[in-house]
């Protein structure tokens, strides 16, 4: 029984990895939500799920190999998946994640300073340089402290999700099926909804070097699979949930010039005195988890370049501390340039990247291998 209880732990705990990896800044504002799905119509409804599945598949196979191969560093990882061709698959994979690492965290610094700032008045320098503090001290200590704090965080994201969205999707009801009755009767294209969600599926294949350190937890390679279905249900549900919420808003006419559709459905919504502070904390919350993630991710990718790491058990060595505080740096310096825009066009461009690196690679893997049964 307390084996079961602690095999079922490691794959909620991995799964909500995902969840926290995948829930960033622009996820909580709902900006992404919006970008790429409401703005193609019904479509909307569907399109997440299909996205999430997509992801559930690529990154079940990316876990099951690391477990059964042991390669848990995403070079190591890389170089055992790729074979005679990791020479060039590899080195391009750390082209590719050294560009995700430069985004997304530079994201989460940028929307958290911002938030904060919001919130207490403070200015947003010193708002980035605390958001800062705490993701370093987190990443520093291990990927084990990384998944419970993973955990938790999740907890609380999905709890403060579901009282700022229920309320107003069950009191916007009639809002929501205007929205859909008016996309319906524009006849929006299926073909591109079909492709933005392709497209957003396919940035996120990027965040296979952040999870395959994890897949060390698990007792066999089926449970990558197990840890993967929990976790698409997850973040197809919330996707969803998000998208309903937006939809209570966004036949008005500002939502055009909306840059946190979330934060604007709240103001329009009910309970907003409550519930505008507590979806700004989710949205620091979101923006964290992801910047934790990937700055664990690299520490250790780094730092296995020169031999044995520190366990989750030890203080962290300090060649650990020195990569976490320079990757640290240089998020924090991206962020105060305000790329926020420019980041947004980024997740397309590295969605185009991830085609030829991971994409078509991983499928003719699948296809020569038979789904890694076969040498």
């Amino acid at each position: 029984m307390q084996k079961n209880k602690k095999t079922a732990f490691l794959l909620w705990g991995v799964a909500f990895v995902w969840f926290t990896t995948h829930f960033g800044g622009g996820f909580a504002s709902g900006a992404q939500i919006y970008s790429y799905y409401v703005r193609f119509g019904h479509w909307c409804l569907f399109m997440p799920v299909i996205a999430m599945l997509y992801n559930a598949l690529f990154f079940a196979y990316s876990l099951r190999f690391a477990k059964k191969h042991e390669v848990y560093d995403y070079r190591s990882y890389n170089n055992a998946f790729y074979g005679k061709f990791a020479p060039i698959f590899s080195n391009l994979f750390e082209v590719l994640y050294i560009c995700v690492m430069c985004v997304a965290p530079a994201v989460a610094f940028a929307t958290g300073g911002a938030t904060l700032s919001t919130l207490t008045g403070l200015p947003y320098l010193l708002c980035t340089f605390l958001i800062g503090i705490f993701i370093f001290i987190v990443a520093i200590f291990g990927t084990d402290l990384v998944r419970r704090v993973a955990s938790v965080l999740s907890v609380c994201i999905i709890v403060g999700l579901l009282i700022v969205y229920i309320p107003n999707i069950l009191s916007g009801t009639g809002e929501i099926s205007h929205a859909l009755e008016t996309m319906k009767a524009s006849n929006p294209s299926f073909g591109k909804a079909l492709y933005s969600a392709f497209i957003y599926g396919t940035f996120q294949l990027a965040n296979i070097a952040v999870f395959v350190q994890h897949a060390k937890s698990f007792e066999k390679p089926g449970d990558a699979v197990k840890s993967m279905g929990i976790g698409f249900i997850i973040n197809a549900f919330m996707m969803v949930m998000v998208v309903l919420g937006i939809l209570t808003v966004c036949t008005k006419p500002e939502m055009a010039q909306q840059s946190v559709p979330t934060l604007f459905m709240v103001q329009n919504g009910i309970g907003k005195n409550f519930l505008t502070p507590l979806i700004s904390i989710l949205i620091i919350l979101g923006s964290v988890s992801t910047a934790v993630n990937m700055v664990a991710a690299m520490v250790r990718r780094i730092c296995s370049s020169f031999g044995r790491q520190s366990n989750a058990l030890s203080k962290p060595a300090s060649r650990e501390i020195i990569v976490a505080l320079l990757c640290c740096i240089v998020d924090f310096g991206i962020a105060q340039f305000g790329l926020l825009t420019l980041i947004q066009k980024a997740y397309g461009i590295l969605a185009y990247l991830a085609i030829p690196v991971i994409l078509i690679p991983y499928i003719i893997h699948m296809i020569v291998t038979r789904f890694d049964t076969k040498s």
